[in-house]
C-alpha cells in the first residue's frame, strides 16, 4: 500500500479549505478565520493519526474524505461558531445556494 505523502496532505488541506471557503461563502457569512485554520490542523492531526492503509482510502475516496471533513469541523469547534445564525439559515435549506455535500456541515447545526 503507498504511503500518504505531504502533497497528498497539501491537497488535502486545500481541498477542505476550499470547502470551508464556500461553505461560509454560499451562507453569506464572514469565514472565522482563526477556527478554520483550527480545523485544517485537526483535520490533518486526524489524519496523521489513521493507519496508512486507512489515510490511503480517505485520499482516493470522496464519501470518506467528507467524513473527515465533518469530524474536523465538528472537533475544531466550527460547529458553534455563528451558530445561531446558521441554524437560522439551516432551517430554509432550500434557500441556500449550496450542493448537498455541505449538509454535512449543516446537519451538525440543525442538531440539539
Amino acid at each position: 500500500m503507498p504511503e500518504s505523502t505531504p502533497d497528498q496532505f497539501s491537497a488535502l488541506k486545500a481541498e477542505f479549505r476550499h470547502h470551508l471557503e464556500t461553505f461560509y461563502a454560499g451562507l453569506q457569512l464572514a469565514s472565522p478565520y482563526e477556527s478554520v485554520e483550527k480545523a485544517i490542523r485537526t483535520l490533518i492531526t486526524m489524519i496523521h493519526g489513521l493507519p496508512l492503509e486507512e489515510q490511503t482510502r480517505i485520499m482516493v475516496d470522496h464519501d470518506l474524505r467528507w467524513r473527515q471533513f465533518r469530524l474536523a469541523f465538528e472537533a475544531s469547534g466550527l460547529a458553534k461558531k455563528h451558530r445561531g445564525i446558521i441554524a437560522g439559515l439551516a432551517r430554509n435549506r432550500s434557500a441556500l445556494s449550496l450542493p448537498a455535500e455541505y449538509d454535512h456541515f449543516l446537519s451538525l447545526f440543525r442538531a440539539e
